[in-house]
């Protein structure tokens, strides 16, 4: 296998950067001051909670996970429950934080 040259990964280098400020920085100046729709404000508001379940769904969810038994794919599911419970009652991120640990770590040494 050959290696990319530096003349090569600066282009790519540049490319990436060029993207990444038009795709974050353009959008941000171009509706400064401007009042979006509500629908379009509620949708993005779902952006922040999707992308932590999405995380948080596939950190407890994998296709192998019930390949030790039944309890170690169970544990982690019955700790982030205990979390949802906890977030539900205090909406606190500490409290969940704690809970979580708290009962992953009581649930492994059933």
């Amino acid at each position: 296998m050959g290696s990319m040259a530096w003349g090569d990964f600066l282009v790519a280098l540049v490319c990436c950067g060029a993207t990444m400020l038009l795709c974050r920085v353009v959008p941000l100046f171009a509706l400064k001051g401007r009042n979006l729709p509500e629908g379009v404000e509620r949708a993005l508001g779902f952006i922040p909670p999707a992308a932590f379940a999405a995380l948080v769904a596939n950190d407890l969810l994998s296709p192998g996970m019930f390949d030790a038994g039944l309890w170690p794919a169970a544990a982690p599911l019955v700790a982030a429950g205990v979390v949802a419970l906890v977030a539900w009652r205090t909406k606190s991120l500490l409290w969940c934080a704690v809970s979580g640990v708290a009962a992953y770590a009581l649930l492994t040494l059933l």
